[in-house]
């Protein structure tokens, strides 16, 4: 059985590396422990995932690495970036502003389909 960890970002400030670096990290480890990861993002923690937003945070003022650095050591870990709909909205985003990362974006209906199976445990900050 396939096991699912979705880690929602809906609260989390996207301007601030101490809201979405360490579930970015958390992330990646699960993927590197052979979970399948998707991170969602939605509300204002959407704006992490619009183009060149992510590049300019930085998880710890001597880390070299931007929190983009760390989502796409995520994505090639396994992890999907997930916009969820309202999350374009409001952020005024269109799809072709999201990182080449992204998966897509999603709905409400796809999301309860994935939180309600058995196998899934959710996160959200």
């Amino acid at each position: 059985m396939t096991r699912k960890l979705i880690i929602v970002l809906a609260n989390a400030n996207p301007h601030s590396d101490e809201s979405v670096g360490p579930p970015i990290f958390q992330a990646s480890v699960a993927a590197s422990m052979g979970y399948q990861v998707e991170v969602v993002c939605t509300g204002a923690a959407a704006e992490v995932l619009r183009n060149g937003v992510a590049e300019a945070i930085h998880v710890k003022a001597a880390e070299c690495r931007s929190v983009y650095d760390f989502i796409k050591e995520a994505h090639a870990a396994g992890v999907r970036f997930h916009c969820f709909s309202t999350g374009l909205d409001s952020c005024a985003m269109r799809k072709n502003d999201l990182i080449t990362e992204c998966s897509g974006v999603i709905g409400a209906a796809h999301f309860i389909e994935e939180i309600m199976s058995d196998d899934c445990r959710v996160l959200t900050y």
